[in-house]
């Protein structure tokens, strides 16, 4: 009996695995195969032959060739800004103390309830040359004309220096104090003990956090949009979805794209951030934590009072033009005339609302989904020996490695095909660039996609840390597996579910590739997508905007908040690669 109880759960356990690899096969790693297909095809109104011609034309071609060269002096210069700006803030949180941290050390992480995309709005009334910097200095920057990069940059880095933050707050925190301790006593300064002990050891969370930044700035679409900044190859790439049906030009354009992101992910994780050095016990203690008093500890408050500032600059430009009445902000230091109506606005008018209602639902559904299969992922990874879990855990990290940009497109080439294609039997369940289109599913599924590592390392950690001799004690007691999960596992690791839901929920609300990409039509349009609309409509849209922006930030507010004290420090690894 308890051999054929054995093989039963064996058998169900191959199966449910088999099901997981499944569908990530057919919604995350097929969209990929058909990019990369798209791109080698001979014909492409056919889908037919094979030729490197068109890959030969994106490295050929000087503006393609351009675009993608901006790309990545973009994401180069936004990764290593935001490193310059986390890794002091992250040393100064680990080891010392001073006035105001547990203020500073929330403050810091602002930046992630607005994404980039958003918060340009605000840097476009703050930094434009009619705008409240040189009012207000008495100057004639042109930094969004002649500096754009620039300021896409500075928008990045500030909106992203957190993920790099929070890695390396995480890998400072695990270090054994003895090192340091040791080094010290034999006459190593500040300087030698960092860079020969400390740095060394935190290099693999630090490259973690930094592939993501690299990648996540290399593929964004929303920024560089925003600021009017369109020689880069993700704007290429979103100008070419027009002749995707007939044309392997934006293809083979993603193509290129997606080589170097995952050149760039591989080169990361087995090369800057394989662990060169290894501690051979983990941290017996915590170490000690300097108290700065007097002018060090001010200095140490003022960098983060510094930072937090510039960080939270676009949300307070974003704020000031949601209540600024049209025309009203302009060569003035801060707005001459003040108006609620925009968010009333905002909920009343049908495309901005109807924009709000899809972004919930939307969201709301992939955190459901994602939960659910997040639950069943982590179980699988943790509480089975079944010899391809590990490519079922690497297929759910897949998503921070390969862009947005790249998935959603693919999801568009998907739909171009059976069973969703041109009279296929799901063409009128989901479609995109038809007459009718019907991109809820695949938004749905792109953003659970897209989400699923967050609520997959949360529900890992929370299963890594719960005894399985509970849910042993459940079986034995006559619980059926299914029982003992609902009542034992679930509960035990319910704070892990909801921080991970928390925040698929959270950045679904706001993501920006999917949404721009797969919504066509404007009463499909999720906010991201509303609010782009709205920037190019003239008189109240910008302010609109805005509104919806401040919406959404309240929102995310309060859910990375909740997010963050469930989880604590462990909240920097579900950014991890």
């Amino acid at each position: 009996m308890a051999t054929s109880r054995r093989f039963t759960a064996s058998l169900t356990q191959h199966a449910l695995l088999a099901g997981c690899l499944l569908l990530l096969g057919v919604f995350l790693v097929y969209p990929i195969l058909l990019t990369v297909r798209g791109g080698f095809y001979k014909d492409p109104s056919a889908r037919t032959g094979f030729t490197l011609d068109h890959l030969a034309m994106v490295v050929t071609d000087p503006r393609m060739l351009g675009a993608l060269g901006n790309s990545v002096k973009l994401a180069s210069g936004t990764t290593l800004l935001a490193m310059l700006i986390a890794l002091p803030l992250a040393v100064l949180s680990a080891g010392y103390r001073f006035p105001g941290k547990t203020f500073f050390n929330a403050a810091v992480l602002v930046p992630l309830i607005l994404p980039p995309f958003v918060g340009a709005i605000g840097m476009r009334a703050i930094l434009g040359r009619e705008g409240a910097l040189n009012a207000a200095l008495g100057l004639d920057l042109d930094i969004l004309g002649s500096a754009k990069v620039i300021g896409v940059m500075c928008m990045q880095a500030l909106g992203l220096y957190p993920i790099i933050y929070l890695n390396a707050s995480a890998a400072l925190a695990n270090l054994d104090p003895a090192l340091d301790e040791s080094a010290r006593n034999l006459g190593a300064g500040f300087w030698t003990r960092f860079l020969r002990i400390t740095l060394p050891l935190v290099r693999p969370g630090l490259f973690a956090g930094a592939t993501i930044v690299f990648i996540w700035s290399f593929t964004e679409l929303g920024t560089p949009l925003m600021f009017d900044y369109y020689a880069v190859a993700p704007v290429q790439i979103f100008n070419g979805l027009k002749e995707v049906e007939g044309s392997a030009r934006p293809y083979a354009l993603t193509l290129v794209m997606l080589s170097m992101a995952v050149g760039m992910y591989l080169l990361g994780k087995f090369v800057f951030g394989k662990r060169g050095y290894s501690m051979n016990l983990r941290a017996a203690r915590a170490g000690d934590v300097t108290p700065l008093t007097g002018p060090a500890g001010w200095a140490a408050a003022g960098l983060f009072g510094v930072v937090s500032l510039a960080a939270i600059s676009p949300h307070i430009g974003v704020v000031l033009t949601s209540f600024t009445a049209p025309g009203q902000w302009y060569q003035t230091a801060l707005p001459s005339v003040f108006t609620t109506s925009h968010y009333y606005q905002a909920l009343t008018a049908a495309d901005s609302f109807g924009a709000i209602q899809n972004s919930l639902k939307l969201a709301a559904v992939a955190m459901v989904v994602d939960i659910g299969f997040g639950l069943l992922v982590g179980y699988l990874i943790v509480r089975t020996q079944l010899r391809f879990r590990w490519l079922l855990d690497a297929l759910c990290m897949l998503p921070l490695a390969v862009p947005g940009l790249v998935l959603a497109f693919g999801y568009v080439a998907m739909s171009l095909r059976w069973p969703f294609g041109k009279d296929g039997p799901l063409s009128a369940f989901a479609s995109i660039l038809s007459a009718d289109p019907n991109p809820v599913p695949f938004l749905i599924i792109a953003y659970s996609i897209r989400r699923l590592p967050y609520i997959v390392r949360s529900t890992v950690a929370g299963l890594e840390q719960t005894s399985g001799e509970l849910e042993e004690a459940a079986l034995n007691l006559g619980a059926s597996k299914l029982t003992a999960i609902r009542r034992v596992i679930v509960p035990l690791i319910a704070a892990n579910l909801i921080a991970g839901g928390l925040l698929v929920f959270s950045f679904s609300m706001l993501e920006v590739s999917d949404s721009l990409i797969l919504a066509q039509q404007s009463g499909d349009y999720p906010i991201t997508k509303a609010i782009l609309a709205f920037m190019d409509r003239l008189g109240d849209g910008p302010y609109i905007a805005s509104a919806l922006g401040v919406w959404g930030m309240a929102l995310l507010t309060c859910t990375i908040f909740a997010a963050s004290s469930l989880l604590g420090k462990k909240l920097g690894a579900v950014f991890r690669v």
